[in-house]
């Protein structure tokens, strides 16, 4: 049995490794794609791009694909649902940085601690608190209400706020994925930490954007392209809505000159939550070798993918 593992993860795994399995230990993206070919188990994740998706295509005889990383998007997930690979992604591993940053995001904006550090940076002693929401008793629905959304969910209710969460099932005070527009007007942050998938492309457009509070905060911390961001920049410059807090842009890295930059009330941070930890490979390491384990002993996996639903 032959697996192809990311040379950075030696020393947190060559030790607890069954003897059986022939490893071959990759630094980069040529050396991942040649050892692929016949491997029956990868983890492809190469610093500091991430996963490697020409090594994913290379492995056609892949039996299990294992990456830190939640989002897919970028592989082919019909070809290797067609040749029968089971893959595993790292859903919950980066759960509670991202939560922090998303809670981050929500507090920053409250009190526009924004404007306080671009005060402080012209040395200017302001004379009135540029932000003065409490979050006690305001209303955040959250578009994606898996480990992130969860986890995000838990810490604004410490602060007081009343959390909605949306799912593809709903149930038990949830939206589904048909109901959170109508009620878009009730909420005073509204976060996306939804998978990417090709139904949530634009999900937030011009129509949803003139539904939310024009005193509401839109917060992403999922994928950039959930929001068409000429239809953002015009909300945002026509005070449609408060603000915005965007970890993720489309595209990435933005370009210096993209109008995003220079939005009123928006504030960009450049993808940095989920790398604002340095906890993530020693879970996911912890992560592979359970489900190594079970993969082998014909157990239930954890964190498989439906290929066809794309998360």
């Amino acid at each position: 049995m032959k697996a192809v593992l990311p040379a950075f993860t030696r020393t947190l795994l060559a030790d607890r490794l069954p003897d059986d399995i022939e490893v071959v230990w990759v630094a980069t993206r040529e050396q991942a794609v040649a050892a692929v070919a016949d491997a029956d188990i990868a983890w492809v994740d190469l610093l500091p791009h991430g996963l490697t998706q020409e090594a994913v295509a290379a492995g056609g005889k892949l039996k299990w694909l294992f990456t830190a990383i939640a989002g897919l998007e970028s592989l082919d997930l019909g070809a290797l649902a067609r040749q029968g690979t089971v893959v595993t992604n790292g859903a919950g591993i980066l759960a509670i940085a991202v939560a922090e940053y998303a809670v981050m995001g929500v507090l920053v904006a409250a009190k526009r601690f924004d404007e306080v550090v671009r005060a402080h940076d012209r040395h200017e002693w302001l004379g009135d608190a540029p932000g003065k929401i409490e979050l006690s008793d305001t209303r955040a629905l959250v578009i994606g209400y898996g480990s992130i959304g969860r986890a995000i969910g838990e810490r604004l209710a410490a602060f007081g706020v009343a959390v909605t969460g949306v799912t593809r099932s709903g149930g038990d005070g949830l939206l589904t994925p048909d109901e959170w527009r109508d009620r878009l007007g009730t909420f005073d942050w509204v976060i996306l930490a939804a998978p990417s998938t090709q139904t949530t492309k634009a999900l937030i457009g011009e129509a949803e954007l003139a539904a939310m509070k024009p005193t509401a905060w839109l917060i992403n911390i999922a994928r950039g392209d959930m929001i068409d961001e000429d239809a953002l920049i015009a909300a945002l410059t026509t005070k449609t809505i408060a603000g915005a807090f965007l970890d993720p842009t489309d595209p990435e890295p933005l370009p210096a000159d993209h109008p995003i930059w220079d939005t009123p009330n928006t504030m960009v941070t450049m993808h940095l939550s989920g790398r604002s930890q340095t906890t993530m490979f020693r879970r996911a390491a912890v992560l592979f070798l359970e489900n190594l384990a079970a993969w082998r002993e014909n157990r239930p996996m954890k964190n498989v993918v439906d290929l066809a639903a794309g998360y």
